[in-house]
């Protein structure tokens, strides 16, 4: 990377069994202050939010309404890039649309001057970028819980891609925090 490069960081709350969908319905049983402390965290050194067009609308109906406390600002404040073709006017802002050859706009998101970009909770948007090797980092808060249904961060098709595991930590609720970079090779 060159100093004016931006990594990305891809953060998601996920089930053993791999969903990452409506965590909304299995998460709370385990947002124990450790959970908390990484999701404040992974705030730090952001300067834009990155997500796909469906996660884009579905904060866009929750977050505007919610003020008043530090995550809510953030988000609410921060620049948000969305990947959509179908999306004109993304009414929340500060926001920007990404459409077209999403992997070449994000390239070129990198290279521009700023702090950490972040994707939380656009799994086929984060799946399409570690394809292209633009993911930076993978943190993962995985929940003991077999959720069953709903869509998983990683589906079945998709070449693999091989990760180096950074850290782990486990949290007295069972949630274990998983931090993964890209491997220099990949095992198969």
């Amino acid at each position: 990377m060159t100093n004016t490069d931006r990594s990305i960081i891809a953060s998601f709350f996920i089930s053993v069994d791999g969903v990452v969908d409506a965590p909304q319905q299995w998460h709370f049983p385990y947002a124990t202050d450790d959970v908390a402390r990484v999701v404040s965290h992974a705030t730090e050194g952001v300067d834009a939010l990155l997500m796909g067009r469906r996660t884009f609308e579905e904060w866009k109906a929750f977050w505007p309404t919610q003020r008043g406390y530090p995550l809510a600002d953030f988000i609410n404040g921060t620049h948000k890039y969305v990947a959509s073709d179908t999306l004109a006017d993304p009414g929340w802002g500060p926001s920007s649309v990404l459409s077209g050859d999403v992997a070449a706009r994000v390239a070129a998101l990198k290279r521009t001057e700023g702090g950490t970009i972040a994707v939380n909770g656009s799994g086929t948007l984060t799946r399409h970028l570690l394809q292209a090797g633009l993911v930076d980092a993978l943190h993962l808060l995985v929940h003991p819980i077999v959720v069953g249904t709903g869509k998983h961060l990683f589906e079945a098709g998709a070449a693999p891609v091989g990760l180096s595991l950074q850290s782990q930590e486990t949290f007295d609720s069972g949630v274990t925090y998983q931090i993964y970079t890209p491997a220099t090779t990949t095992r198969q």
